[in-house]
C-alpha cells in the first residue's frame, strides 16, 4: 500500500514533540517558583493541580473538580482566570490560559509578571 508516510513515528516529530513537553514542564516549573510554591510539584500528577488551584487562590480540594467531565470545563475556566489574575492579568488573559496553555505559561514564567498572592475564596 502506498501512500503518505506516517510523521507521528518518525525522529523528527518525537524529538519536536520532546522539546515543547520538556519547554513547557520548565514553563510551569518556574510559574510555580514564582508563586513561591516548589518547581518540581509541576512534575507530580494530582499535586501540581492542587498548587494551581492554590496558586489561584482557590481552595486546594477544588482540583478534585477538575477531575469531574463538564464540571471541569467551569472550573477551569474560573481558575485559569483567578491564576492569571494572581500574576496581575486580565480575564482575557485567563480565557487564553485556559484555552492555549502551551502559549500562556510560557508568557507568564518569562514575562515580567509578578505574583501577587490573591485574597482566599470561600470553599
Amino acid at each position: 500500500m502506498t501512500g503518505y508516510p506516517s510523521s507521528s513515528g518518525s525522529p523528527i516529530f518525537i524529538i519536536f514533540f520532546l522539546a515543547v513537553v520538556a519547554f513547557l514542564i520548565v514553563s510551569y516549573w518556574k510559574v510555580y517558583t514564582k508563586a513561591g510554591e516548589p518547581g518540581w510539584g509541576a512534575l507530580v500528577p494530582f499535586y501540581n493541580l492542587y498548587l494551581y488551584c492554590k496558586i489561584a487562590g482557590r481552595p486546594g480540594w477544588w482540583w478534585v473538580l477538575l477531575m469531574v467531565p463538564l464540571v471541569n470545563i467551569v472550573v477551569g475556566i474560573i481558575v485559569a482566570i483567578d491564576f492569571a489574575r494572581a500574576f496581575g492579568k486580565s480575564t482575557g488573559f485567563g480565557v487564553g490560559l485556559w484555552i492555549l496553555s502551551p502559549v500562556f505559561v510560557p508568557i507568564l514564567a518569562f514575562g515580567p509578571a509578578k505574583y501577587t498572592k490573591p485574597m482566599p475564596t470561600r470553599g
